[in-house]
């Protein structure tokens, strides 16, 4: 990948079909993560790498043969601080199994491998942990392969493998998995880090009973504008993320969620039987995003609505969320200033004037009479095949030109969180993520199928806005 100017922006760049050589474990294989995203690779072997990695980051691997001392890594960096990529069993700060020194190779797409030696030779499957270390705050290194001893060696069998190709492709790779890592700290169900099929049976079921709806009549006055909401208390806060960290108890920055309960080992099937705090009938869904701190403490939330509209030309085209929808919008590794007029990733004033920003340009100052909010949208076009991707991102897309076409063929609700805090900005604020430009938000679907379809059928394809049901509002 390449930088852009020190913006902290990076983009993938050309790959070619992946090249399987027997022994390797891919690094994009892994069955669980943290800070770490995939792309498109210029090495020889095509396929995927994994990059975006700073110190603290990690990548979890399971079901992994260690068949001798003689330990390889495929690496480039771009970064002169350089690291270590160390590899140990069992957890993050298990026993260190072997260290790889990582040095500046000349580009985040020069790969060299590097070389090191096994403490020991354990015996059977391992857990293995890739741990990234290094005095630099920055990504300092991309990886795409390790080996572990002789070709003899097996990859991690447990794991879903991402798609090959450059950009997500309509359907999952040959080694994609519809299930999850067995491993037992994952729960049945629970996103799994690579590419996830939707279960096309109940798809299609929930598509056919959508189709047969009949929309409810329009009165005169309605606005003319496709959209409903619901409205969500929050329910619990915790340093957990079951789409991005499923079975990891603790393993993530502080989360705020809204709508149910939730904790690691969530995953859309137990929503349904959840209790909620979302005023929509029908909405069993979670949303989250990180907690906001004043000089380290919680933020109190004053309200979340999450709107459900449509971005496409003609909204008589979406369709409901699949069964077991999971997004992940925003970048919880973007560290970059956003002073005011900054463009995206902006809080703002809502009922009262901004009169004035943090010491750091960051944040705004709202007048009295208001408070803090952001808005946070996600994509709205589906790519019809899978409800998980290895970021939890590449299985939607936005629309072109009005448009859900090419590899996101399928319009779907466009998703807005509206979050408000009690808060009138300025200084002292933070993110549990960061900077503001970390703000990101997750969702994980458990409307209920009719209740969704109905509220699809009738007030976004008709143009038509409505609140927490049917009920057209005008003015």
């Amino acid at each position: 990948m390449a930088a852009l100017a020190g913006s902290g922006i990076y983009i993938a760049g050309a790959q070619a079909e992946e090249v399987a050589v027997p022994g390797r474990v891919q690094a994009e294989a892994f069955a669980a993560q943290s800070g770490a995203q995939t792309e498109g690779t210029g090495d020889a072997d095509g396929g995927r790498n994994v990059g975006w990695l700073a110190s603290g980051d990690w990548l979890r691997f399971d079901g992994v043969s260690v068949t001798g001392v003689d330990l390889t890594a495929r690496v480039a960096s771009h970064n002169a601080a350089g690291g270590t990529v160390e590899l140990r069993l069992g957890a993050q700060n298990g026993p260190l199994l072997a260290s790889f020194p990582i040095a500046q190779t000349g580009g985040w797409q020069k790969w060299t491998t590097v070389t090191a030696k096994a403490s020991a030779v354990p015996a059977g499957a391992q857990t293995v942990f890739a741990v990234m270390k290094s005095a630099s705050t920055s990504d300092f290194v991309n990886l795409n392969w390790f080996t572990f001893g002789p070709a003899t060696g097996t990859s991690p069998s447990t794991s879903a493998a991402p798609s090959t190709s450059a950009t997500p492709s309509a359907t999952p790779s040959s080694t994609a998995s519809a299930s999850p890592s067995t491993s037992t700290s994952v729960p049945p169900g629970a996103p799994a880090g690579g590419w996830v099929p939707v279960d096309q049976a109940r798809w299609s079921k929930e598509l056919a009973a959508f189709n047969a709806i009949k929309p409810k009549a329009v009165p005169p006055g309605t606005t003319r504008v496709p959209e409903f909401h619901t409205d969500c208390g929050v329910a619990n806060s915790a340093p957990d993320d079951p789409i991005v960290l499923p079975g990891l108890s603790g393993a993530s920055h502080m989360h705020t969620f809204f709508g149910p309960k939730i904790d690691a080992f969530t995953t859309t099937d137990k929503l349904f039987a959840a209790a909620n705090t979302c005023n929509a009938p029908g909405d069993k869904s979670a949303y989250w995003t990180p907690e906001l701190r004043k000089d380290g403490k919680a933020v109190p939330i004053k309200s979340m609505r999450i709107y459900y509209g449509s971005r496409v030309k003609d909204p008589s085209t979406v369709k409901p969320f699949p069964p077991g929808l999971v997004v992940v919008e925003g970048d919880a590794k973007r560290q970059v200033d956003t002073p005011k007029n900054a463009g995206s990733n902006q809080f703002w004033c809502a009922g009262s004037a901004e009169i004035g920003r943090s010491a750091d340009g960051n944040w705004p100052k709202c007048a009295p009479g208001g408070n803090l909010i952001f808005q946070l949208v996600f994509k709205d076009c589906w790519d019809g095949k899978n409800i998980d991707s290895p970021d939890h991102k590449s299985h939607m897309g936005d629309p072109v030109n009005g448009v859900c076409t090419g590899k996101y063929p399928v319009a779907v609700p466009d998703l807005s969180f509206m979050v408000n805090y009690e808060s009138l900005g300025g200084d002292g604020l933070s993110l549990s993520s960061g900077k503001p430009s970390s703000m990101h938000g997750d969702f994980m679907n458990a409307w209920e199928p009719e209740r969704l379809g109905d509220l699809v059928k009738s007030c976004l394809n008709q143009n038509a806005k409505c609140g927490v049901d049917t009920t057209f509002a005008g003015g």
